[in-house]
């Protein structure tokens, strides 16, 4: 946390060490942007303006365009051509895929030199300053993302308040977050998990 060396970790070649798949990973992301919109856009077609029900003007004789209705989508306060409706945007992506962009998320940081390994991540109460001390501390002052073993209340609780920074454990993590953040911090315990998680 003081931003020391204070040891060495081995990681897993298959996990942290593939070459990263970038298309892959780009279409992760597109479905999991693509998951989080809410689709309740809604507008009115001519079907469901109100009036518009009279003939604005004879058929013919007038000089004026044939016109039905004055909620026609050519006139102002007309309905919307093809309207949006609520929908859902969602679809899924094969697993084999979404596995394949988890581990070329961790290998691309880990190849940037962006992967933080933690030793431990030990708050005695709720504290920002103590946070905030140890990101300036790794050097990771911009864009972080924490990864815990554990819910930690405490650690993510503090690490809440400051901006661009993200908790999350190894079972919420997702390739987005990942490639956002400048830098990924993991929590030594946590390291094990996804190695154990992501081994073929």
């Amino acid at each position: 946390m003081t931003g020391k060396q204070v040891g060495s970790i081995d990681l897993s070649e298959a996990i942290f060490g593939i070459e990263p798949n970038t298309a892959v990973m780009h279409d992760v992301v597109v479905n999991y942007l693509a998951n989080q919109r809410q689709g309740t856009q809604s507008a009115l077609t001519r079907a469901e303006v109100s009036g518009g029900g009279r003939k604005p003007w004879r058929q013919k004789g007038t000089g004026h365009a044939r016109q039905g209705s004055t909620r026609a989508p050519q006139w102002t306060h007309g309905g919307i051509v093809f309207a949006p409706k609520p929908r859902s945007y969602r679809y899924t992506l094969n697993k084999k895929v979404r596995r394949l962009a988890m581990k070329s998320a961790f290998s691309a940081k880990a190849k940037e030199n962006d992967l933080i390994v933690l030793d431990a991540l030990t708050l005695e109460s709720f504290s920002t300053k103590t946070v905030a001390a140890m990101l300036s501390a790794l050097g990771a002052d911009r864009k972080a993302l924490i990864v815990l073993a554990e819910n930690d209340k405490k650690a993510i609780k503090s690490a809440a308040n400051i901006p661009g920074v993200k908790t999350a454990m190894v079972n919420t993590l997702n390739v987005y977050d990942i490639l956002n953040a400048d830098k990924f911090i993991v929590v030594k315990d946590a390291v094990a998990q996804i190695e154990e998680v992501y081994a073929e």
